[in-house]
């Protein structure tokens, strides 16, 4: 499981006082509000920063971290991630899972075959869509409902699924 989730990423600065222009990559860009640090990954290393102020425009947040107000000083973190720790993570409600969670896990039938490894979620809006790698190298796509999802054990890394008569004939080529 992964320790750190992903939130957002700086794409440019706004200003010259030091805001960052971030495009968020969780599901409520309105968390930003709630969030008191947040943790930059440089690629070299990895900082803690203090937010201090949150606007927003169209589909960015604009950041303002303590201590760093001049646009020099963060110039150098366009494309930067911005994560969270798990405990400032949000809370999540039932059958609802981080996608780092999903990431690379065993994706097995109520028939007992092993369909290969979940490599991707699309989100489409109306519901999400798991994509499988399988061990024939090719991609299946899978609606996350109940209906196809029957149970996700994060803890040992599983998924079981129904195969709804057709999917598979849909998902060839």
């Amino acid at each position: 499981m992964e320790d750190l989730l992903q939130v957002g990423i700086i794409t440019t600065t706004h200003g010259v006082r030091g805001e960052v222009k971030v495009f968020p990559t969780t599901d409520d860009p309105a968390r930003f509000k709630k969030l008191k640090h947040v943790i930059l990954d440089t690629g070299k290393e990895k900082l803690e920063l203090e937010i201090a102020g949150v606007k927003f425009f169209k589909n960015m947040v604009i950041l303002k971290f303590r201590g760093i107000d001049n646009i020099n000083d963060v110039e150098k973190y366009r494309k930067c991630g911005l994560y969270v720790t798990r405990e400032n993570a949000v809370e999540l409600e039932e059958d609802e899972y981080f996608i780092a969670d999903l990431i690379d896990m065993e994706v097995v039938t109520d028939e007992d075959e092993r369909l290969g490894t979940l490599v991707d979620v699309m989100q489409t809006g109306a519901n999400d869509v798991y994509v499988v790698k399988t061990e024939s190298g090719e991609e299946l796509l899978l609606p996350a409902i109940h209906d196809c999802i029957r149970s996700v054990d994060v803890k040992a890394g599983q998924m079981l699924v129904h195969l709804l008569p057709g999917l598979r004939d849909i998902n060839k080529k």
